[in-house]
C-alpha cells in the first residue's frame, strides 16, 4: 500500500522537515520505524526525529554575558538579544543545558548569550 502523505512529501507539497526555521530540530533528520508485522499481517510505521546533539562549547560563539535581573526570564533574554522568543534554546545550547529551567533565572544568575544567528 503507498502512503499518501509520502506521496505528498515526495512531490513537495508537504515540507521534508515540519519544523520552522527558528527551531532547534530544523536540520534535524526524520526517521521512520516500522514494527514488525502483528497476527493479521499489518505492520505500523512511526516516524520519529533524530537525536539532535548540543554542539560543542567551543562551537558556541559567545557575544556576551548577561547578569539575570528580577523577573527575567530565559525567554525575555532570547528575545531582547537574538531578536526572536523561539531562539531560547540558542541560549540554552550556549550554558550547556539539555533542560532550559536548569539555567539559573534567579537575581545576579549569569548567563552566557550566542551570537545572534547568521552573525
Amino acid at each position: 500500500m503507498t502512503d499518501p502523505v509520502q506521496m505528498l512529501i515526495d512531490a513537495g507539497a508537504i515540507p521534508v522537515s515540519p519544523f520552522g526555521p527558528s527551531s532547534r530540530y530544523t536540520n534535524v533528520a526524520i526517521a521512520r520505524f516500522t514494527f514488525p508485522a502483528d497476527d493479521d499481517g499489518q505492520t505500523n510505521t512511526v516516524a520519529y526525529v533524530q537525536r539532535r546533539f548540543i554542539p560543542q562549547a567551543r562551537d558556541i560563539p559567545i557575544a556576551t554575558w548577561h547578569t539575570v535581573r528580577a523577573a527575567e526570564r530565559l525567554d525575555h533574554l532570547a528575545a531582547h538579544y537574538l531578536g526572536d522568543v523561539e531562539l531560547t534554546w540558542r541560549v540554552a545550547d550556549a550554558n550547556l543545558v539539555t533542560d532550559m529551567l536548569e539555567i539559573g533565572t534567579e537575581p545576579g544568575a549569569r548567563v552566557a548569550i550566542p551570537l545572534p544567528p547568521g552573525s
